[in-house]
């Protein structure tokens, strides 16, 4: 009896015990079994493949774009979500031209979708070499018509090629320069950018205004505005212009940055020879020739650029120097000053005397300090080489502003006015001009007497 009473003691609890001990040997399977032999994908690795994508529906691009660093296996199971049906619905969004999302600002939501997309791609591909990486993301973006240079037949009213530039900008962030040329050429190649350039470089003006819009948009919108750093825009602008002659250089950055029109966003040729324009129609070309004299574009000299805007300004003739003179200003001190000196230096000394009297007129116009135009002046004399020149060249100045205030006013004698009178208008700002110019050189003349008493 005691016996059978240690029989049952003994075999219920190592039933009990062998059950148990079963259980634990599979939990302990899971939690300690060696990493190397634990598949990579940890806990997921319970899951159907098709389950896990459908897990991925729940998070967003951000959330996907951490959960790719985890492992190389987790990230490749990303890079086959990716390809997907439903993984290419779900990140390749193209409500290009739904600009006006409700709720959303205009624009960002979606442009703020790409920037994520662009960091999982870079994720993604992190261990792949650069020019894998790009076929790759070249194979996964090559659906979106909108991504392309002609592409969408609806260029102004579409944010594709910006959705495009944010998703490269963030890919390519920290990449050396070699990579990044390489992803120069690879788009070069894939919208056939050299071939479209020679087309509109070397036809009349305005002949292909289509083709001109679109190559404005694509090296704006996917290669050049989103930026953060001076010293990328100016390698991506280079990466442009250089493979080009200067007078070509000239052309291509005046289709890129040129005064456009407000209805139909073609480029307007005759804008720089018509007529005065405004700063908002020269803005953006002194903020590329700003650019490129820029310390950090190391590619380019500061003859370059003055070369540059010297062929600028014949593009597509000769512009109104009242149209110089006010890029010049808008393209700061150092780039006006260098240009004029140019002059100066290659006894251009009556040219530069036209553009001294135009620097005044436009300072008088946009009310600008005319001692500005003064003192570049007085800058600009000691670089003659002797006293002789220098006196010549101030001769040259006034004898500009005599001659130009005559034939303003035989303009406004011979009655030829239109409704705005603009003859008549010019006129008054010139003489205006005159007199605060030599107002500014009586002052500083006066000062300088005070200060040698």
């Amino acid at each position: 009896m005691t016996s059978t009473a240690r029989t049952s003691y003994t075999l219920i609890p190592n039933q009990k015990y062998r059950r148990s001990n079963r259980h634990s040997r599979q939990h302990c399977d899971i939690m300690d079994t060696d990493p190397q032999s634990l598949s990579t994908l940890g806990y997921f690795k319970t899951l159907p493949l098709e389950i896990f994508q459908m897990l991925l529906n729940y998070l967003s691009v951000k959330d996907i774009s951490m959960l790719c660093m985890v492992s190389k296996t987790i990230s490749n199971h990303l890079i086959t979500y990716i390809s997907t049906p439903s993984g290419n619905r779900r990140l390749l969004l193209q409500d290009f031209h739904n600009i006006e999302l409700p709720g959303k600002r205009e624009g960002s939501y979606i442009l703020e979708h790409y920037k994520s997309l662009g960091l999982l791609l870079k994720r993604c591909t992190l261990l792949l070499p650069t020019k894998d990486r790009l076929k790759y993301i070249h194979k996964i973006l090559s659906e979106v018509s909108c991504f392309k240079l002609n592409g969408c037949p609806s260029p102004l009213h579409c944010l594709g090629l910006q959705c495009y530039g944010v998703f490269l900008q963030i890919l390519t962030a920290g990449w050396d320069e070699l990579e990044c040329h390489r992803v120069f050429n690879f788009l070069c190649e894939l919208s056939n950018l050299p071939r479209k350039v020679q087309t509109v470089v070397s036809s009349k003006p305005g002949s292909a205004r289509k083709l001109e819009l679109r190559i404005r948009l694509f090296c704006r919108s996917v290669l050049l505005n989103h930026w953060i750093h001076r010293s990328d825009s100016a390698f991506w602008l280079t990466r442009i212009l250089k493979p080009w002659p200067m007078v070509n250089q000239a052309r291509l950055l005046y289709i890129i940055f040129g005064p456009v029109s407000s209805l139909d966003g073609h480029v307007v040729w005759q804008k720089m020879i018509e007529g005065p324009t405004d700063e908002t129609s020269l803005k953006g070309l002194a903020d590329a020739i700003k650019l490129l004299y820029d310390t950090e574009a190391r590619e380019w000299t500061a003859d370059d650029v003055i070369s540059l805007v010297d062929e600028l300004s014949v593009v597509p003739r000769e512009w109104l120097m009242e149209n110089n003179a006010r890029l010049l200003i808008l393209s700061g001190n150092n780039i006006c000053f260098t240009f004029m000196a140019s002059k100066a230096v290659n006894g251009r000394a009556f040219e530069l005397a036209r553009l001294v009297v135009f620097l005044a007129l436009v300072c008088e116009k946009d009310l600008y300090c005319m001692d500005w135009a003064v003192k570049m002046m007085q800058k600009v004399c000691k670089v003659f080489s002797t006293p002789g020149e220098r006196n010549n060249f101030l001769q040259s100045v006034e004898n500009a502003f005599a001659h130009m205030i005559m034939d303003m006013l035989q303009a406004v004698l011979s009655g030829d006015r239109d409704e705005e009178d603009i003859s008549f208008l010019n006129l008054f700002h010139l003489i205006n001009a005159q007199a605060n110019f030599h107002k500014e050189i009586l002052y500083l003349t006066m000062r300088s007497n005070s200060n040698s008493v």
